[in-house]
């Protein structure tokens, strides 16, 4: 049975030896302070690199999903330049994921 990382996306998905359960979404909290972005050329179909830069782990990459699901149903082809999307600030995902 696989042991998923605090980062991933199904940590909190319930799991037996052969499979996955239903996939329980984690929830990151929206917050009056979250920073509405833009989404730049530089980080088109690449969320990695855009969590890269503002949380230090390419691993969080789908949290742009999780807390934009009405302007990302796709985590990477809904990833383009021109998208806003709302930004949790490093301490909001440290809180909301304890890592």
């Amino acid at each position: 049975m696989a042991k998923y990382s605090q980062t991933s996306p199904y940590l909190s998905t319930p799991q037996n030896d052969i499979n996955l359960g239903m996939f329980v979404p984690r929830t990151i909290t929206a917050e009056a302070d979250d920073q509405a972005y833009t989404i730049e050329r530089t980080y088109a179909y690449r969320p990695d690199l855009l969590a890269f830069d503002l949380y230090g782990t390419p691993r969080l990459w789908w949290v742009f999903a999780q807390r934009n699901p009405d302007q990302i149903e796709d985590p990477i082809y809904d990833f383009k330049p021109g998208v806003t999307i709302q930004l949790p600030k490093p301490g909001n995902i440290s809180k909301d994921l304890g890592v």
